[in-house]
């Protein structure tokens, strides 16, 4: 059976490309948006629970709008769900991405200038021009450190998910403002040119070969929850018990984690 996290259809409208819609439903093609705030909440119907979220700039495929809502798909891993059409605005060609934890753009080219936006991790951006300590993009001037052209990736997962470090814990969360373990995972994966779908269900089971030995980058499973090995000692995970992105030595973590009622590891994961 599909799974309805990724299938873009609902009780109207089906993508075109999907075989075996039920009559009475439009197949349409979609038209393409980007998520114009900094953090949008994917739910799982308008005014329901959130699934996940999309940082400014993302690429979406919509589906429908109707009644202020849009049924739309994500471009990044496939996940479909509705969010409020205000969030979102006409495509525009993002050149650069924001590889720092967090930024801000500015009136200015100028760091005591108003900031016009605060930007996560992943967000991306237009950049119109500019040279130095600043860029000038479709949102005001942001600090050039802060990032990083599309295309342009990191090699090392883990130290992607360093950056998180303290960020809050937040279920479903997609953000430096707030992340899960998956999304921490899927954040650390994707600013490294890694495909990697939004829930840790599915990241147990599309991601990684089986591994023994610890090594920096492996991924462990547990039911309904992922967490990435740091180093042969350590791992680190956006988790419910210290409500934050954090590091914890691998032994105590599975105990904890079983002893809590959690269950035991299901998985340890190597990536190629």
């Amino acid at each position: 059976m599909a799974d309805r996290r990724r299938l873009p259809i609902n009780t109207r409208v089906a993508a075109a490309h999907l075989e075996d819609v039920p009559e009475g439903i439009e197949r349409v093609d979609g038209t393409s948006a980007r998520i114009s705030v900094p953090v949008a909440d994917l739910l799982r119907a308008p005014d329901g629970a959130r699934d996940r979220q999309l940082v400014y700039g993302e690429p979406v495929t919509v589906y429908e709008d109707r009644g202020g809502w849009s049924f739309l798909q994500a471009a990044k891993d496939g996940y479909v769900g509705y969010l409020p059409s205000s969030s979102l605005t006409s495509p525009f060609e993002a050149t650069h991405w924001v590889s720092a934890p967090a930024t801000h753009a500015y009136t200015a080219d100028d760091f005591k200038s108003p900031e016009a936006q605060a930007l996560s991790h992943g967000s991306r951006v237009q950049v119109l021009g500019g040279e130095g300590r600043f860029l000038e993009t479709n949102l005001g001037f942001i600090p050039a450190r802060h990032l990083s052209p599309l295309g342009a990736h990191t090699d090392d997962p883990a130290a992607v998910a360093e950056l998180f470090l303290g960020t809050p814990y937040l279920w479903g969360g997609n953000s430096c403002f707030g992340i899960d373990c998956s999304g921490l995972v899927q954040a650390a994966l994707l600013a490294c040119g890694i495909p990697c779908p939004g829930d840790s269900d599915m990241q147990e089971t599309e991601l990684g070969a089986p591994a023994e030995d610890y090594h920096r980058g492996d991924l462990l499973f547990w039911k309904g929850h992922v967490a990435m090995v740091r180093d042969a000692q350590t791992l680190i995970h956006a988790n419910a018990h210290d409500m934050a992105v954090a590091l914890e030595p691998i032994g105590a973590a599975i105990e904890r984690i079983e002893a809590q009622g959690d269950g035991p590891l299901t998985a340890h994961k190597r990536l190629a």
